[in-house]
């Protein structure tokens, strides 16, 4: 018998609508007797100590996330996935999984090891969290691995810096046996392994499409949402995956994501389409490579369809714009074996009052709110709720708790200086004086911005994000309802005012023409006859220019249908 249950047997799984990358789901978990005998083993191999990034790596592949890794690579698949983005044998993979410890107890047990041999990895319980079957040991390189997956050497790239800060020398290769899970804490009661959804996506809910999308250290906004929903309007389900755990620091804190998107999706997602889970992974900071590693970890769990935002997985300006677009036209469709749906830059247009990217939204930049996931996490940090228009207050509430640290500092500024944030979100404001207003005599510079400009930035667009449009369907429903009781009787009473008003300043002027002197006696006292008519023409103009006060009778002329309804409704009566 097969030391590993077979997740999904094969029949079942050909007749789903997805197939595992490289066509197997991988199973390195041990169960039952090969379980207490492995345990056993373990107590008398030597031991290498692990960090919790490799205790997840070590969890992604056992439980087939990273199919069809069944282990860490050896260095022929590992220097192939970074010269040319697949293993060997040809199969796509973007991202090496490679072992090298760090640790002077660790190098000591490193130079005691064989090909062939066996050893136990333990984390910070000291107990044996899985169980290493050596088929290569080689020397590892942490320039030529950071050149070719980042492309860059730089330390200040956190990707990089990991690479500098938690790799040895020597890595070691081959396949892993699970010998027990980790706990996920506040998430182990919603955690997802791939076996699970696929019977959840095509036994259970009888899905033929899944759209995948897994997201990052920010908290739900509404680009994410206009993803979601334009994925729903075509595929059966959609599957979200927050990441969890491995964050910096200063990001909104993993818990308080979850519970952020929790909200949302609870009130504004349809529920039995929408499915929620942690994806407990450790941040690699590849950026597009990343892409295409997520995209097959979406693969993994089930997902036929990959939605990509902009920056998916980006790193500050490391990458081009669209970086996470453009690397998936290195591999065929057929290769990536999910369908890639990429997504535009999203933001929110006060004219056209709705979410939109550049593809569907005519509008400069006067009338936008960027959805900058960075800059809404430092609005957050800086103690204020972003525009409802760019995310939820569902989600911001409580967000807003997990961004640490919070607040700012004795100079009023955060870790993002403040008009760096402002820029991000309302790139309006430094040229404009408010969101669809005049432009500045003279323009703001990001640098000179305070959190002083961030109150009024802020103040502006709760003010009038929803009023732009709102005040234009106002004008429009004015002059176009003939059923007048829509409307409000105290405008029509306004400017039938108005219009009197002017009809008397029309008047006066009229009769001071009328007595007007050709010449006037005294030029700074008097006027004459031809500046007395200038003026009553500006008032003539005005009186023009007064929107017409609309009643229900001065819109009969717009009833021109010449039969009576019943003859409409089938009627041969007269």
């Amino acid at each position: 018998m097969d030391q590993f249950i077979d997740v999904l047997d094969e029949k079942t799984l050909a007749s789903y609508p997805q197939q595992p990358h490289g066509g197997k789901l991988v199973n390195r978990v041990l169960a039952g007797n090969e379980l207490d005998e492995a345990r056993n083993r373990a107590k008398q191999l030597p031991i290498i100590m692990v960090d919790l990034e490799a205790v997840i790596t070590l969890e992604m592949i056992a439980t087939g996330v990273l199919s069809p890794n069944e282990g860490f690579m050896d260095e022929e698949d590992y220097k192939s996935v970074l010269t040319k983005g697949r293993l060997k044998n040809g199969v796509v993979w973007p991202v090496p999984l490679s072992f090298a410890p760090t640790g002077d107890r660790n190098q000591q047990v490193i130079k005691t090891l064989s090909v062939g041999d066996e050893v136990a990895l333990a984390d910070e319980t000291r107990e044996p969290v899985a169980i290493l079957k050596l088929n290569d040991i080689f020397h590892y390189d942490r320039e030529f691995r950071a050149t070719h997956l980042f492309g860059t050497n730089d330390r200040n790239h956190p990707g990089v810096d990991s690479i500098y800060r938690r790799m040895g020398d020597t890595a070691l290769a081959g396949p892993i046996q699970l010998l027990r899970r980790v706990h996920w804490g506040p998430f182990e009661d919603i955690r997802m392994e791939p076996k699970e959804t696929w019977k959840l996506f095509y036994t259970e809910k009888k899905f033929k499409s899944v759209g995948g999308f897994i997201t990052g250290a920010n908290p739900l906004h509404r680009g994410h949402e206009y993803i979601h929903r334009n994925a729903l309007e075509e595929l059966d389900g959609l599957f979200v995956q927050p990441l969890v755990e491995m964050a910096k620091r200063e990001y909104t804190r993993h818990e308080f994501r979850m519970l952020s998107y929790r909200s949302v999706l609870d009130t504004y997602y349809p529920k039995e389409r929408t499915i929620l889970a942690p994806l407990r992974v450790t941040y690699i900071f590849a950026g597009p490579r990343e892409a295409v590693l997520h995209a097959l970890i979406m693969k993994n769990y089930g997902c036929t369809h990959a939605l990509i935002g902009r920056d998916h997985a980006g790193i500050g300006d490391y990458y081009e714009k669209y970086a996470s677009h453009t690397i998936f036209d290195e591999f065929r469709p057929e290769e990536l074996g999910i369908d890639i749906r990429l997504f535009h830059e999203v933001f929110y247009c006060t004219r056209c009052s709705t979410q939109a990217t550049g593809h569907t939204c005519p509008h400069d930049e006067q009338y936008r709110i960027n959805i900058s996931g960075t800059g809404i996490r430092e609005l957050l940090r800086y103690g204020v709720l972003p525009p409802k228009e760019i995310v939820r207050p569902e989600s911001a509430r409580i967000a807003m708790q997990g961004v640490q640290p919070k607040g700012f500092d004795e100079n009023n500024m955060a870790i993002s200086p403040v008009g760096k944030t402002i820029n991000s979100i309302f790139p309006y404001y430094l040229t404009r004086s408010r969101i669809g207003g005049p432009k500045r005599r003279k323009s703001l510079e990001v640098e000179e911005l305070t959190i002083e400009d961030l109150e009024t930035v802020i103040t502006d667009a709760r003010d009038n994000a929803d009023k732009i449009y709102k005040d234009i369907f106002e004008e429009y429903s004015y002059v176009s309802d003939t059923l007048r009781s829509a409307q409000p009787d105290w405008v029509a009473s306004t400017r039938e005012s108005i219009h009197r008003q002017q009809e008397m300043v029309v008047e006066y002027l009229e009769e001071k023409v009328n007595k007007a002197l050709d010449k006037a006696s005294d030029e700074f006292m008097y006027q004459d006859k031809s500046e007395a008519e200038r003026e009553l023409e500006v008032a003539r103009k005005i009186f023009d220019d007064i929107p017409s006060p609309l009643r229900q009778e001065d819109l009969q002329y717009r009833v021109w249908n010449p039969l009576p309804y019943k003859r409409y409704r089938g009627s041969d009566e007269d």
